[in-house]
């Protein structure tokens, strides 16, 4: 069955789903919506499709069977609302929205439309991070104790100061921890569970933007396990990735988005996989070459439309880093304890 796309957004971002889209057999774009018409005109030029710049014809337009918002996260939930309404399935970046308000609203949307609802978070589907979860859900970690992940990224000025709405609270939602950060909220939540208490401190460091550039939190997660994320925009010149997570047998490190240590006291049977990093250089440029992950999701995507399944991140998982990510601000701005009664 061909399935049919509209991509909302006509940033960098937007052109990442669209190789992506075009990597997968039966997959056609239909079209592109924008507010920037001559980066909308050029994209709409360079892939074939119909480009608009009004959000309701850019609806209408036939086929299409599910839309792909690459937008700026503030308006996911408004643009995902319409398109539901409109039948068509939903894709979005992450995350899902800024607040867990206007996340359930987009929920409850796509529960009456009976369409799906589908959230990148193209992390889950990297071999590296895999074989963390599966080295942890197997036991081979015994309990859990202690998880480490440090973003300690780079953006350089520029990256805030040419955009309207990067470091905007009310339209990103926040800085390094909702934007670069989120990725690695949703590992944590996906590899150990609920979070049931946090505490924070952040600050703009380096850039001049309302939100932050530099936050650290301490996570409780329910099943016992003491945690730390550091959510960074301003270490320069960026570094990559890194989780450790540590249990009763043993630690098992990521970096980079691959095993680089598993000291396991009961060693593995075979010897870790050399699975290919992913190239796209996170630490330092918002730029994403390696499509490998955003092809893996959509292709979830399409399964789940197919097949009638429930897609590997839909929209109640995505609500649950965005619900976290609240609780961390929340925490930080107040400099207390804060509990997470229905994470």
């Amino acid at each position: 069955m061909k399935m049919h796309v509209g991509l909302i957004g006509a940033g960098n971002i937007s052109e990442t789903h669209a190789r992506a889209a075009l990597a997968i057999p039966g997959i056609e774009l239909a079209a592109i919506f924008g507010e920037n018409a001559e980066r909308v005109r050029r994209l709409g030029k360079e892939y074939g499709v119909a480009a608009y710049t009004d959000f309701g014809r850019f609806l209408g337009h036939q086929p299409m069977t599910f839309v792909v918002i690459g937008s700026p996260s503030g308006v996911h939930a408004a643009q995902g609302i319409e398109a539901a309404r409109r039948g068509l399935h939903v894709l979005t970046e992450k995350p899902i929205d800024i607040t867990t308000r206007k996340t359930d609203e987009l929920i409850l949307e796509a529960d009456k439309a009976q369409v799906k609802l589908g959230v990148i978070y193209q992390d889950r589907f990297k071999p590296g991070i895999q074989l963390l979860k599966q080295l942890y859900a197997s036991g081979k970690l015994g309990e859990p104790i202690l998880v480490e992940a440090r973003v300690k990224w780079y953006r350089p000025p520029e990256y805030y100061s040419q955009s309207r709405w990067r470091g905007v609270t009310s339209v990103d939602g926040g800085g390094a921890l909702m934007s670069q950060g989120i990725h690695t909220v949703d590992l944590l939540l996906w590899l150990l569970g609920d979070v049931t208490a946090v505490q924070a401190q952040m600050k703009s460091a380096l850039h001049k933007i309302e939100s932050e550039d530099t936050l650290t939190a301490l996570l409780e997660f329910a099943n016992g396990t003491m945690g730390s994320i550091i959510a960074t925009t301003s270490v320069y010149p960026g570094y990559p990735r890194r989780v450790e997570l540590s249990g009763s047998e043993g630690t098992v490190i990521l970096e980079n988005d691959r095993v680089i240590h598993a000291d396991l006291k009961t060693p593995l049977s075979q010897p870790l996989t050399t699975e290919e990093e992913d190239k796209s250089p996170s630490a330092s440029s918002p730029l994403i070459s390696d499509i490998r992950g955003h092809k893996a999701v959509m292709e979830d995507f399409v399964r789940a439309i197919e097949t009638g399944s429930t897609p590997a991140c839909d929209g109640r998982e995505g609500r649950r880093s965005v619900a976290l990510v609240e609780a961390i601000y929340e925490a930080a701005r107040t400099r207390k304890r804060v509990l997470l009664l229905n994470p």
